[in-house]
């Protein structure tokens, strides 16, 4: 609805600075009308809202309740297939057009999986058979929850390495000692079972990871469950790719060990990276040079290649599954060659087949692996929900956040039963995935089979496989986090406090802890946040010539100022923490300190008032009577008038302000009521309706209903409303001035 207020004709104001002196008569001017009142012939926008609609928190729950109460056919089935969104796709899979891609892609990705199963293994610190399980059992489970159709979940480095950190403080702390799978307690008697009889060292360490899959798959179906998805969006992508490259670091010096075929403790807590490191230098004269030689030697071949794999992909119809025949060539070379006898080289040992009998997690060890768990599932999750929404879409199909995150917690829970640790979308191999022409997760499966031979016959194949061999894949396998170097400098150019958050993330996450680091990240990347909001950017505005448009000057050049009015904008919402910074900047920028200004008149008003009294005498008043009147209207000292202002409208551009807080309200409410006593009127302009709500209710222009008049739809509403009062005022104030003074007519009648 609009509305048409006045019914007089005026121009408006003029464009060009006017003089100070003007500007200095308006103040008794301005002040002398209403808010209310509006100049002639301008039309106030005033636009009718709808009716709020009546909320009722009882209403909403009885109508969530009944919802989920409601039992029958169609909701059962609309259940089952939110929850398993294979019964949905299955039916309409097609055979002819989607079965060869995902065949292909599924025998590509359990071909690569099998090396990177085993040595993932030793980076969990467990057995090499539990990596296999882990990826059998999570593909098989994904396919079923899963509403993506190219992530691959199972084991993944950076979770592997939290977990094996995990599980070493946990043998620590029962007494176990050095890296080896056989070793037993030392100095403590006591027994572990978990049904298969006394529990060793392996026992014990897969005891705890599995424990700790339970805990960390319930984390995440509760997050699901609770629809909290939305957590993972606190997660940035600087920060989770300062993470995985600070994990990398750390992942890289666990694996030089390996590389050189030293026994040394595996450090834990805040410093093991740089103690890691100190410890490979002080033993490095123990140096296995077999171990040494076959490393440098699986590098020189598998860098290349894989280099070559990411060069051409796109005209390769599969990548060359180079791990696998390293793994194979490695294996047969020292098989036959004895380097375990011979050299002392360190292997797989035996790796049994089949499946264990399925076990319970230890609810004792819940309690200290409770905050273990936490970040585990953090980490899992968001890199889940990231990937499936960055294929999904890309390839343009849906993916449910909450079904992805229940999907993973299955994944972590119900393989926890069968010797599986923690797991999540491995980036790696969802690459691998996506560029082989998956087509479906039907891919998942045929991955899985790949594994079940794996687990049924070839397993025990590996048995000579070198330990530095399994290091060599690891490491190659980090290129991806380590190249994020690369792309800091760019990433300077964007954005500095992004940039800075990588950094910060990566640092801390290599040279405290993951966990720590993980938390430091997610910490600065907030207060960076509030650091945004607290100190956003704020600029005066001009306009540009012939148009309604109004932009920065600092930024833009050929912005024409407008006389006596100042456009002002604040690129934040206006709350508790900024509300001084607010203050601060308006001020500065506009040149007027309405409290400073207000104490220099009282100040003037004071003395010309003590002036005046002093003065006064029989014989002053006599003479001061036969004075001219033009001399006796003569100005004041100059040190003893007010100051003048060059403005008499203050806009406030408040498109950019999401929301105000009772405190912002009260800082809008204390500035317009300061340069109302200095003659300047506060408009605001671009008010989104919230504010325009808070406004009204907060009563910002001193009744409840009173502040719609001064809060426009645009900013150049807002100018012809200021100018076209101006000018209306200025008028008026030129009639009144020119009605004679009434002692001026009692002097002249006197002569």
């Amino acid at each position: 609805m609009v509305r048409k207020e006045g019914k007089g004709n005026s121009s408006p104001g003029a464009m060009e600075d006017t003089s100070s002196q003007k500007s200095g008569q308006s103040k008794e001017v301005l002040s002398s009308l209403t808010p209310e009142e509006s100049p002639a012939n301008f039309i106030h926008v005033k636009l009718e809202e709808y009716e709020p609609a009546d909320f009722s928190t009882k209403d909403l729950i009885l109508k969530k309740a009944r919802e989920v109460c409601t039992c029958n056919h169609q909701t059962i089935i609309t259940f089952f297939c939110q929850l398993f969104p294979v019964l949905d796709w299955l039916p309409r899979y097609n055979i002819k057009t989607q079965l060869l891609g995902d065949v292909i892609s599924g025998l590509l990705v359990g071909i690569v999986a099998i090396p990177q199963s085993i040595s993932y293994s030793l980076l969990a610190s467990q057995d090499p058979i539990y990596g296999i399980y882990t990826n059998f059992f999570c593909n098989i489970i994904y396919v079923a929850m899963a509403t993506s159709r190219h992530n691959f979940v199972g084991s993944f480095g950076v979770l592997c390495l939290m977990i094996g950190q995990s599980v070493n403080r946990h043998l620590q702390l029962a007494g176990y000692s050095g890296d080896n799978s056989g070793s037993s307690l030392v100095g403590n008697s006591t027994s572990f079972s978990n049904g298969t009889g006394a529990c060793d060292r392996s026992c014990y360490a897969i005891t705890v990871a599995l424990s700790l899959s339970f805990l960390v798959g319930l984390y995440q179906i509760l997050l699901g469950v609770l629809q909290l998805g939305f957590v993972a969006v606190y997660l940035s992508e600087p920060l989770l790719s300062g993470f995985v490259t600070g994990s990398s670091l750390t992942i890289i010096t666990s694996q030089m060990k390996y590389l050189l075929g030293l026994k040394i403790p595996r450090h834990e807590g805040v410093g093991s990276f740089l103690l890691t490191w100190v410890d490979l230098f002080r033993y490095i004269q123990n140096t296995n040079i077999c171990d040494l030689v076959t490393s440098l030697v699986a590098l020189a071949i598998i860098v290349p290649v894989k280099e070559i794999n990411d060069r051409y992909k796109e005209k390769m119809k599969a990548p060359f599954p180079i791990e696998l025949l390293v793994v194979i060539v490695a294996t047969v070379i020292s098989y036959y060659f004895n380097f375990e006898e011979r050299y002392k080289s360190a292997v797989c040992g035996g790796i049994p087949t089949g499946f264990r009998k399925p076990t319970l997690p230890d609810i004792n060890l819940f309690s200290s692996l409770a905050v273990d768990a936490l970040p585990i599932a953090v980490i899992g999750f968001a890199m889940t929900v990231s990937l499936a929404e960055i294929f999904g879409k890309k390839h343009g199909y849906a993916v449910r956040a909450n079904q992805e995150m229940i999907a993973i917690g299955m994944c972590n829970l119900i393989p926890s039963f069968f010797y599986c640790f923690a797991s999540s979308a491995a980036l790696t191999k969802t690459l691998l995935k996506e560029s082989t022409g998956t087509q479906s997760q039907v891919s998942g499966l045929v991955t899985s089979l790949v594994l079940l031979l794996v687990l049924l016959w070839i397993a025990p194949l590996f048995y000579s496989l070198q330990t530095s061999i399994l290091g060599v894949v690891t490491i190659v396998n980090l290129r991806g986090g380590l190249r994020k170097f690369h792309d800091t400098p760019r990433m300077w150019q964007l954005s500095k406090l992004d940039t800075v958050v990588w950094w910060t993330t990566m640092l801390s996450s290599t040279l405290i802890t993951t966990e720590i680091g993980l938390l430091v990240g997610i910490c600065f990347a907030l207060l960076c946040i509030i650091f945004r909001t607290q100190r956003p950017r704020a600029t005066l505005l001009g306009k540009v010539s012939n148009t309604e448009i109004y932009e920065d000057q600092s930024t833009y050049k050929q912005l024409s100022s407008i006389a006596n009015i100042k456009i002002f904008r604040f690129e934040s919402s206006l709350y508790y923490a900024n509300k001084d910074y607010f203050k601060t900047v308006l001020y500065q920028k506009t040149g007027v300190n309405p409290i400073l200004l207000a104490a220099k008149h009282q100040r003037v008003e004071a003395q010309a008032n003590a002036d005046a009294g002093n003065s006064k005498s029989f014989f002053g008043t006599r003479l001061d009577c036969l004075k001219p009147a033009k001399q006796r209207t003569e100005k004041p000292p100059a040190d003893a008038s007010p100051p003048s202002i060059d403005m008499h409208t203050l806009i406030l551009e408040c498109g950019a302000m999401q929301f105000i807080d009772t405190v912002g309200l009260s800082v809008l409410k204390e500035i317009r009521r300061d340069y109302k006593e200095i003659g300047v009127q506060v408009l605001l302009a671009n008010c989104n309706p919230s504010i325009r709500h808070r406004l009204r209710e907060g009563g910002w222009a001193g009744e409840t209903d009173s502040g719609g008049q001064l809060a426009f739809h645009s900013v150049h509403d807002a100018v012809r409303f200021a100018e076209r009062r101006y000018h209306v005022q200025w008028e008026s104030k030129e009639k009144k001035d020119a009605v004679p003074d009434p002692e001026d007519l009692n002097f002249q009648a006197s002569l």
